[in-house]
């Protein structure tokens, strides 16, 4: 991808999955100009069996991650009233107790111990199914879902789809009774925010929350896994880390810029009209990929781009939460998730080592995520 970067930042590639081509666009510059220019569309995508990585396409059409201005500023505008900075500040607290109460089971267990499976794998859907109030019982099922839908594999293209549809069914019979007996959680909050008079659809609220419980939990959960690996396989920086724990806000932000958590790209867009782009020309009608982990190691953006640097200062901000009108709306809770769990996890535990050397360290080679299989630990 280096290379792509280098001598064609705007490329003509083929994805697995869907009809014709793509473009695959890597440097940090024309990335930033797919994401926020109007000439390249999402909704443009709706009905379209569009270049993917996936057998099935992720997506829905009623989902904000299909729109474009200005419905999804109106959309964007709803959410922002509901889910805010405040009310994440909130869950701290919820969130600091359970990494503690996660932290007592995993010393209890003994060393090894698998951070995969006692923190990474458990906090971050507790989190957002404490933020939803969504029933606990049914917590298992929404996870194996998410997981399914993810998968790059041929063989499980029906059993994604059906994952879909199971996710969509579930918050289609959730979100309804919220509306009818509202409470004090998220769900309740979407669905009574109003802004003038908009408020969001039946159908845009169901998919919105489904949207929040695979984006909230699943990328979380990995980026815990990988940032954990990276900092007990990085001594130096790890040791300045425990040196100085009030870094550790900066130090994530550098390590989200710097770990690649992706193993392919997510949803494209679709030109509009004929663009200009890094020297070629994108027609009318196709369809556009940007790859935010090789926008985040540009030498044309960040200095040293390949060094972890817990001291940086490049000005532009990275991409790990993407860009533009879709960036991740739920970056405010990943950030206090990460703060308290990596935090709590360090503070623990001052002399944590992987218990295994890290080529054993197994990854992830299904999914659309990278991230360790199982991160075994000692102390």
């Amino acid at each position: 991808m280096t290379r792509m970067r280098d001598e064609a930042p705007v490329a003509r590639v083929r994805m697995p999955y869907g009809k014709g081509n793509a473009w695959l666009v890597t440097r940090y510059q024309e990335v930033k100009t797919v994401t926020s220019d109007r000439r390249f569309s999402r909704a443009a995508l709706v009905g379209m069996d569009f270049p993917r990585i996936t057998p099935a396409p992720i997506a829905q059409s009623e989902a904000i991650n299909l729109m474009d201005p200005p419905a999804l500023n109106r959309v964007r505008r709803l959410v922002t009233k509901a889910f805010t900075t405040p009310q994440v500040d909130a869950l701290r607290p919820w969130t600091t107790a359970t990494v503690n109460t996660l932290l007592d089971e995993m010393e209890e267990h003994g060393q090894p111990a698998d951070v995969a499976d006692f923190l990474a794998g458990r906090l971050p859907l507790m989190t957002i199914c404490q933020l939803l109030d969504v029933p606990e019982p049914d917590r298992p099922q929404l996870r194996q879902w998410a997981m399914t839908m993810m998968s790059m594999s041929a063989v499980d293209k029906d059993a994604a789809a059906a994952a879909k549809a199971g996710l969509r069914g579930y918050f289609d019979e959730l979100t309804a009774q919220r509306r009818d007996n509202p409470g004090e959680d998220l769900i309740s909050a979407l669905t009574t925010a109003r802004v003038g008079d908009e408020k969001l659809s039946p159908a845009e609220l169901s998919v919105l929350v489904m949207l929040l419980v695979i984006t909230g939990h699943d990328t979380t959960t990995y980026d815990i896994s990988n940032i954990v690996y990276t900092l007990l396989t990085s001594p130096d920086h790890l040791a300045r880390l425990r040196r100085e724990p009030e870094l550790l806000p900066r130090a994530l932000e550098e390590l989200l810029r710097y770990i690649p958590f992706r193993q392919g790209v997510g949803i494209p867009r679709v030109a509009t009209e004929d663009v200009e782009l890094g020297g070629e020309t994108i027609k009318a009608g196709d369809a556009v990929h940007v790859s935010y982990l090789t926008a985040n190691r540009d030498e044309l953006a960040y200095e040293r781009p390949d060094e972890l640097d817990f001291d940086r200062v490049d000005p532009v901000p990275h991409m790990a939460f993407g860009y533009g009108s879709h960036h991740c709306m739920g970056s405010h809770l990943a950030r206090m998730v990460l703060q308290v769990s990596i935090g709590g996890l360090l503070t623990r535990f001052p002399a944590l080592r992987l218990a295994v050397a890290p080529e054993e360290v197994r990854w992830n080679e299904v999914s659309i995520w990278r991230y360790p299989l199982a991160l075994p630990v000692a102390w």
